[in-house]
């Protein structure tokens, strides 16, 4: 964790001690692009993340990333979208919605680094977005709720970042809990934290280190031809407002009414969407094995259904299948690159990475990365310096 860093490059910065706040990355452990279908989703808070310093400011504002090493000073007033430094559009839409609700931010200065890789699917923007809503929040004590925090946090994603994600990337980071997975019903906003024991297992996140440049525009398209599929189903079944409330009954009874690609994408948020809550029962009773089939079906939807894989997370979730000891695999995220998650025993990790590497090299001519991942709780306070 960089808190030390974050804190003395503070105290550099601007000799004052700051209130220090770590918001946490995600893993999606089962039930992957159903969020914005108003389904289910089985996230967890990761131990990785993003840590910022703050302080009061006598002057100006001030906002450093340790990252780019680069400074700026936003128009607390006027806080509009930038060009450029891109980074700073996810706390500028912050500002903007703590504004139109007729809170006042005085001058304050800021410091932020993280650990989390970027563009490995773990969501390091949710936790920038939570955890500089929650450091605002914390320093002039402006009696934001955690719900309203999570709100803002993905109306800036909308707004600024352009992302249409689900409420799922918000949410996790800041409600995770040490140890645990939660189920989340993103529709009514309820939600069940579920135990992760994991006994000999683990998670082990392999990255592809690709990012396919389909990402961003191919998953604003998956919410249209998502909501296409809605819009043709509900004139047969009129109570259905989302996919949430579509059964695999009625999407066959529609089936010759939907364009293939069309049915294909809701079939799949459908059978995810079953998995999620049939995977949270697995997680109650213990049965790791059971759950790792489902991560391997929600894999093979992804790919063949949504279309949202590519060949690098195929041949890393086919790798893991010929290993006894990894009990499922999936790619995590919004597709097109970043990990796959997998769920081995801890004695096979050092030998299964060797060989994977060496495969994955032979074959794409790309360095795997890997990461274990211990699930951590949400967005806090660290100390007061």
């Amino acid at each position: 964790m960089a808190d030390h860093t974050v804190k003395s490059k503070f105290k550099e910065l601007y000799q004052a001690e700051p209130l220090l706040i770590h918001a946490p990355g995600r893993i999606n452990l089962i039930g992957e692009h159903t969020d914005y279908n108003n389904g289910f989703v089985m996230p967890a808070a990761i131990h990785m993340g993003v840590q910022f310093a703050f302080a009061k400011a006598e002057k100006n504002t001030s906002i450093y990333s340790l990252k780019y090493n680069q400074s700026y000073t936003p128009n607390l007033a006027n806080p509009v979208k930038v060009a450029q430094p891109v980074w700073v559009n996810y706390f500028l839409g912050i500002i903007n919605q703590i504004n139109a609700r007729g809170l006042k931010l005085d001058n304050f200065n800021c410091v932020f680094d993280g650990d989390l890789p970027t563009g490995a699917g773990l969501s390091s923007s949710a936790a920038m977005e939570c955890g500089f809503v929650f450091g605002l929040n914390e320093l002039f004590q402006l009696g934001l709720t955690q719900l309203e925090m999570i709100h803002i946090a993905q109306w800036s994603e909308h707004n600024y970042a352009g992302v249409k994600c689900g409420i799922m990337d918000q949410f996790s980071s800041m409600m995770g809990k040490d140890k645990h997975a939660f189920m989340l019903d993103c529709r009514s906003l309820e939600f069940e934290y579920l135990p992760l024991d994991l006994g000999d297992y683990t998670l082990l996140l392999c990255d592809t280190n690709v990012k396919h440049s389909l990402s961003s525009s191919e998953y604003n398209t998956r919410r249209k031809e998502c909501q296409q599929g809605v819009t043709i189903i509900s004139h047969e079944f009129a109570k259905v407002k989302s996919l949430r409330d579509v059964t695999p009954a009625m999407l066959e009874a529609c089936k010759e009414k939907l364009p293939a690609i069309i049915y294909n994408r809701c079939k799949f948020v459908v059978e995810e969407n079953n998995r999620v809550v049939e995977a949270s029962a697995d997680l109650k009773r213990g049965d790791l094995v059971a759950f790792g089939k489902k991560m391997y079906a929600a894999h093979a939807g992804l790919s063949k259904l949504y279309e949202v894989s590519c060949a690098e997370l195929d041949y890393l979730v086919e790798l893991a299948k010929a290993e006894p000891e990894i009990l499922g695999a999936r790619m995590i995220g919004g597709g097109f690159g970043g990990c796959t998650l997998n769920l081995i025993h801890q004695n096979s990790i050092e030998r299964f990475l060797v060989s994977a590497k060496a495969a994955y090299y032979n074959k794409f001519g790309i360095e795997m990365n890997s990461y274990r991942v211990k699930p951590g709780k949400g967005t806090s306070v660290v100390s007061f310096g």
